[in-house]
Order: C-alpha cells, then structure tokens, then sequence
C-alpha cells in the first residue's frame, strides 16, 4: 500500500465516520423508541454498499485500490458493529431480552442478508 493510498483510505475512513455520526443524529430526531434505529439502519446499509463494492470489484469494475477505499475506508468507517454490540449489552443489563434480542440477533441477519443482495446485484451488473 502506497502512503498516498493509505492516506486515501484514512481519509474516506473519517467521512464514513462523520456520515455515520449525521445519519445516527438524524434517525434519533425523528424515531422515538426503545430499539436503536439509526444504528441498525447504518449497519444494514452499510452492508448492502459493501456487498455491492465487493460485488463489482470481483467482477473488475472497481479496481483493488477503491474497493479498499470504499469497502474498507468510507464503509468501514460508516458501520458501526462495536456501537451494536454495546447496545446490545446496554438492553441486556436492563433485563431487556426482547429487544436486545432484536438489536443483536435481528440486525445481525438483516446485515448479513443486505451484504448478500448487494453482493448478488455487484455480481450481475
């Protein structure tokens, strides 16, 4: 990796970051609720985008340097598995097992379903 490409990387790491943080601040002014929203709508986002960068880098339509780039920059920066996964944990010590069953469990398949759609929908374009 070149220190340019590096450089890249850091940088689209620090927008998907600052996207992740308007679209989290976004959700909350409009949602009310118990369940975490904007984090699950960033995390199934985020993993319908990488499925599809990923699916057009394998068929060469991304070059290796921006599938990093936007897969492991701007993507990686945007999803937030760690916030997740707090949360998770946050409804559990409050005895919330319903919906922490939701956050953990749900957003898990829902993400994991949304990276194979993008996946497929990269492969046939």
């Amino acid at each position: 990796m070149t220190p340019l490409l590096f450089l890249v990387v850091a940088l689209a790491g620090g927008l998907g970051a600052a996207a992740r943080f308007f679209v989290d601040g976004l959700l909350r002014s409009r949602m009310r609720g118990d369940l975490v929203f904007g984090t699950t709508v960033i995390n199934v986002t985020g993993s319908l985008l990488l499925g599809l960068v990923t699916g057009l880098a394998a068929q060469h339509l991304v070059s290796s340097d921006w599938h990093l780039v936007l897969g492991g920059g701007l993507l990686g920066g945007y999803t937030t598995f760690s916030t997740a996964s707090v949360e998770t944990v946050r409804l559990l010590q409050e005895r919330r097992y319903l919906p922490a069953l939701v956050v953990g469990l749900g957003m898990l398949v829902a993400s994991v379903a949304a990276a194979g759609l993008g996946l497929w929908i990269g492969l046939i374009l």
